[in-house]
């Protein structure tokens, strides 16, 4: 059986023709939620109280298994949902339990698995390629629920401005996707705030900047792209505003390493002749990450060979010293600022 994606469960739930079994698992917290919810409010009949049971990852799973074959009270269906059961670390008896639980499937019950903050990579271990297999015998769904592609995201934002009485343009739209990010629970968040500031009228790019709250990501990309900039000022700013907000260090580190080596993939792929699609192929860019390899691109002019084997240099000895004993991260994070603009401007190091 093949995985498939929102649609399949949208229109399952709106013509309320069930699997007996439900598979989610995905990169979007918010709408595998949503998901699991309507399955489950929409699928069982009668009261609630008998026929609409949920379990979470710390339960026994004999007890889900004895849900799963009570009869539903005077009704011809119930629903049982199951959230987040840690099968990786579970004991052999626990995980051959699951499959037997997925393998006694039947008509008069939905069951709603859902792997929200466990980790579930169906093409990785044993153990999924098995929970997969029992869901495919029985006639289950497998429901892989990603993060929506920026045009969707944009038409959701542009349509729930619209109920709330504001205008919300395309372009204003992609820059509060690209500073806040694309989970659905922080944009639907940013956008209520917005529509409150608005009142009525349009929602600009500037009011954007000025009321929504930037992603730790966002704002190391824009730190990034200062520095790149050879503004060693509004960079300094910016490390300053994320001390200031608590962001991690390592997390600052990491985020702009990952800009740094992005930049590396696509300067040898450019060597090479290597197309863009093929560095996304090659190292599992997520569809919604694709942006990463253009954004690196176009900060190729900023680089040689010689520049890039600095800056990684720097980067990895101010990942040596984060981590080492007695360093203020602070101080290494500003002497990092100072020595990776440096190099794009002298094209030599700095002590």
């Amino acid at each position: 059986m093949p995985i498939v994606y929102e649609e399949v469960l949208r229109k399952d739930i709106s013509a309320k023709h069930f699997a007996p079994v439900y598979l989610i698992f995905g990169d979007d917290s918010y709408l595998k939620n949503y998901y699991k919810d309507s399955l489950a409010k929409k699928s069982y009949d009668g009261d609630p109280f008998f026929n609409l049971q949920k379990f979470e990852c710390d339960c026994d799973l004999q007890e889900v298994f004895d849900a799963v074959n009570q009869f539903p009270m005077m009704a011809e269906r119930k629903c049982v949902t199951l959230t987040d059961f840690d099968f990786e670390h579970a004991a052999k008896s626990d995980f051959d339990r699951l499959l037997e639980l997925i393998s006694c499937a039947n008509d008069t019950c939905v069951l709603v698995i859902c792997f929200d903050t466990v980790d579930f990579d169906a093409k990785r271990g044993a153990k999924e390629k098995k929970i997969l297999a029992a869901v495919e015998k029985v006639g289950g769904t497998i429901a892989e629920v990603n993060h929506r592609s920026i045009t969707a995201l944009v038409k959701m934002l542009s349509d729930g401005a619209r109920k709330r009485g504001c205008n919300f343009g395309e372009i204003a739209a992609r820059y509060l996707i690209e500073i806040s990010g694309n989970d659905l629970c922080t944009l639907q968040n940013e956008l209520n705030k917005l529509c409150a500031f608005v009142g009525s009228g349009d929602i600009s790019k500037e009011i954007v900047e000025q009321i929504a709250v930037k992603s730790v990501d966002a704002s190391v990309y824009e730190y990034v792209k200062q520095i790149l900039c050879g503004n060693v000022s509004a960079a300094l700013t910016m490390l300053d505003d994320m001390f200031f907000m608590r962001v991690e260090p390592m997390i600052i580190l990491s985020t702009a390493a990952s800009s740094y080596v992005d930049i590396y993939r696509a300067y040898t792929a450019n060597i090479k002749g290597v197309s863009k699609a093929d560095i996304a192929a090659d190292f599992k860019y997520p569809k919604n990450k694709f942006f990463l390899i253009d954004r690196a691109a176009q900060n190729l002019k900023s680089f040689n060979s010689a520049k890039l084997r600095l800056s990684l240099s720097a980067l990895a000895d101010a990942d040596k010293a984060l981590k080492s004993f007695g360093a203020e991260p602070r101080a290494v994070l500003e002497q990092l600022t100072v020595k990776l603009v440096y190099i794009i401007a002298k094209g030599e190091s700095v002590d």
